[in-house]
């Protein structure tokens, strides 16, 4: 029991670094078929949307399956789906076709996505410690691999959609290769009766139940918020540096790499923190953090106050996510894949909101100032991070012993 439980915890991280491999794939490739579309800036961010809804549909689809037909069947699927559908955006000639493309592709992408979260819930709770926020840390490398691979390629003179290809095909073969290794419906609904959360030992089932939609739907707001503060770095860390406080722009790209490598830092130590603190602190004082470090970036006028604060906004951040994702799935494991859908869209949204809304933000204020707003959802989610106290609290150390790393 103990060799497969390890096995389908291996095999999480692999689904994780291949679903990260794939989107950022696409990511690294957006110049290229902008070009080969032909299209305009504005016109891509228009184009954006269907990928956004395409992954939104998607979570709403998977989620469910996944608690009803078992991980086994809709992780590796999603994965093939994904992997399969890479290509079709490298194939586009004109925008419809494009908007096509990344519907279809966001859809798949999404079905991974949440099935595979669905799954690193139950992985967690048969462990019996966190380890939850090390798998989104190998979702940060799997871009990185894209990234090198891209570079790779371009650097041969590879087509886009050769490439895109190529990926795609690899990422199917590793989708398939790994199912075997994960948890069957079985094994997870034994995990899913073997430690109960502190509702479910308090309440008889259908007690807990009525009071679990609406705490998942708060997990959710936070998400969003969290999410959107995320997309919003992503977008403007390094515009930031540049057209703010005038960095040359090679520099001023260090911004958006100061704020992912802290935010992969602290996801690789954040289980350790989660396992002696507690899911509510590590949210509580994780978004506080952040607050203070975006609240530097809006304020400070040195580069090097500015790359202090992306690294702690990006520190801070690292952990919320993954404790939002773990309290959605432990809230009900019987629908664990449903209840995570739930905040990994909401949060999506905010994820593609984030940097729209800032840039709606910069006809009104400056830059660094259209910052305070995520001053503020930081500070929001610091407050209601009180809504995991019925999920964790603080577990004692005695009891996060579990299984061996």
């Amino acid at each position: 029991m103990e060799r497969s439980l390890r096995g389908a915890r291996v095999a999480t991280y692999v689904y994780f670094v291949l679903c990260g491999t794939l989107m950022g794939a696409w990511v690294v490739h957006i110049p290229a078929v902008e070009e080969r579309v032909d299209i305009s800036h504005a016109t891509l961010g228009g184009l954006l949307v269907p990928l956004g809804l395409g992954a939104f549909v998607g979570m709403q689809v998977a989620g469910p399956l996944t608690d009803r037909l078992g991980a086994r069947v809709v992780v590796p699927a999603g994965g093939v789906l994904c992997g399969a559908t890479l290509v079709l955006p490298g194939l586009s000639r004109d925008p419809w076709t494009l908007a096509g493309s990344l519907l279809v592709f966001g859809f798949c992408n999404g079905c991974l996505d949440v099935s595979m979260n669905a799954h690193a819930v139950h992985v967690e709770k048969a462990y019996g410690r966190p380890v939850m926020s090390g798998f989104h840390a190998t979702f940060s490398v799997g871009g990185v691999l894209a990234a090198l691979v891209a570079a790779g390629a371009t650097s041969a003179g590879l087509h886009p959609a050769a490439t895109l290809a190529a990926v795609g095909a690899v990422g199917i073969v590793i989708a398939l290769a790994s199912a075997r290794a994960l948890m069957p419906a079985a094994s997870a609904a034994a995990s899913n009766g073997s430690t109960d959360t502190v509702e479910e030992t308090h309440a008889s089932p259908a007690a807990a139940r009525r009071g679990t939609a609406g705490r998942v739907w708060l997990l959710a707001v936070l998400a969003l918020m969290v999410m959107l503060c995320e997309g919003a770095a992503n977008d403007w860390s390094a515009l930031h540096l540049e057209d703010v406080l005038g960095a040359p722009a090679g520099t001023a790209a260090f911004a958006y790499g100061t704020f992912a490598a802290a935010m992969t830092t602290g996801r690789l130590l954040a289980d350790r923190f989660v396992a002696r603190f507690g899911s509510l602190a590590i949210l509580r004082h994780g978004a506080a953090t952040a607050a203070v470090g975006i609240t530097l970036v809006a304020l400070g006028p040195w580069m090097w106050a500015a790359f202090v604060g992306w690294a702690l906004f990006g520190l801070g951040l690292s952990g919320c996510v993954p404790q939002l994702f773990s309290a959605a799935g432990h809230a009900d494991p019987a629908a664990a894949g449903a209840n995570v859908s739930r905040v990994a869209g909401l949060g999506y949204v905010g994820m593609l909101a984030g940097p729209a809304v800032i840039g709606w933000l910069t006809h009104l204020v400056t830059l660094n100032h259209a910052f305070v707003l995520l001053t503020l959802l930081c500070a929001t989610t610091a407050v209601g991070a009180r809504v995991l106290r019925t999920e964790s609290g603080r577990t004692p150390r005695s009891e996060m012993a579990g299984v061996g790393p």
